[in-house]
């Protein structure tokens, strides 16, 4: 029995390693594993093992692929690149199926405090797609806190004499929320970048 109980504290803790999995939630995980068949019980072992063997970054534009290049640069022309902090930001704004651009993943954003600095993202590799010359805009999509403001602002600055346009996504108040709610610093940026109607 102690045996039994070892590996279900082992999976217990595996599952732990997930981003927003606390201790009781990775007991439900490992509880509903144990209720599995076999069969489902491979196909699930298999999977985790199949997606870290063939997931790999764009050659590109670093989102995720199993390819060398991914299906968004292989398929789309586009003179614009939407500059996000990580591969589900990709996912994000393809779901709102209002941008039909290019992309470019940073892999994360300039963080003094986590000892991360411009050489530690995808930033030199942003410039050098850049200064192929065929891209006219690029649209900064990082976090609106200060590690994505601090970031976008050092893009620009590196971008702007390239001779290519620079935007920043708007930002403000959320649909369906109530003006009541929102922080100050929410609402100086709702107003400053509103749009003529």
């Amino acid at each position: 029995m102690k045996d039994n109980i070892e590996s279900m504290q082992k999976l217990i803790n595996a599952f732990t390693y997930l981003p927003g999995v606390g201790r009781k939630t990775a007991e439900r995980y490992a509880y509903s594993i144990i209720n599995l068949s076999q069969e489902d019980v491979d196909f699930f072992a298999d999977s985790l093992r199949e997606v870290k063997q063939k997931i790999k970054f764009c050659s590109i534009c670093g989102n995720f692929t199993d390819e060398d290049v991914c299906e968004i640069c292989k398929s789309r022309k586009s003179d614009t690149i939407c500059v996000v902090k990580e591969p589900k930001d990709v996912v994000a704004i393809e779901k709102a199926k209002h941008y039909s651009g290019l992309y470019h993943v940073l892999h994360g954003t300039i963080n003094p405090l986590e000892g991360k600095g411009p050489n530690d993202i995808k930033i030199k590799e942003l410039v050098t797609r850049v200064s192929g010359g065929s891209v006219k805009e690029i649209i900064i999509a990082t976090n609106p806190d200060v590690e994505g403001e601090v970031t976008a602002s050092y893009i620009a600055q590196l971008l702007k004499p390239l001779g290519v346009k620079v935007s920043r996504i708007a930002q403000g108040i959320s649909m369906g929320s109530s003006l009541q709610y929102a922080d100050e610093v929410t609402l100086s940026k709702a107003i400053a970048d509103r749009k003529e109607m």
